[in-house]
């Protein structure tokens, strides 16, 4: 069965799709965000908010969240422990 994440504002991923959740602070992660923009591969999940995290998805598309990144791992493995059980 399919788990969705809340990644902030009620906005909602597939956890079956995410590679990695990493920070958004470092230099490396904001010219992956404008190399992603230039290929229509990207989701801005934020509301206008700072970006803190950004999402990779197995489909190579990048989703951003206002939300920390260790908030969205906690999320990300309460939601797999609830698919194992």
């Amino acid at each position: 069965m399919t788990q969705l994440i809340n990644i902030g504002f009620g906005n909602l991923v597939n956890s079956d799709k995410i590679v990695a959740i990493i920070s958004a602070e470092s230099a490396p992660a904001k010219r992956q965000i404008a190399y992603s923009k230039e290929r229509h591969q990207f989701i801005d999940g934020t509301q206008g908010r700072k970006t803190k995290s950004l999402i990779y998805t197995t489909d190579e598309y990048i989703i951003t969240s206002s939300l920390q990144t260790d908030t969205l791992l906690n999320r990300f493995y309460c939601s797999d422990k609830n698919d194992k059980n």
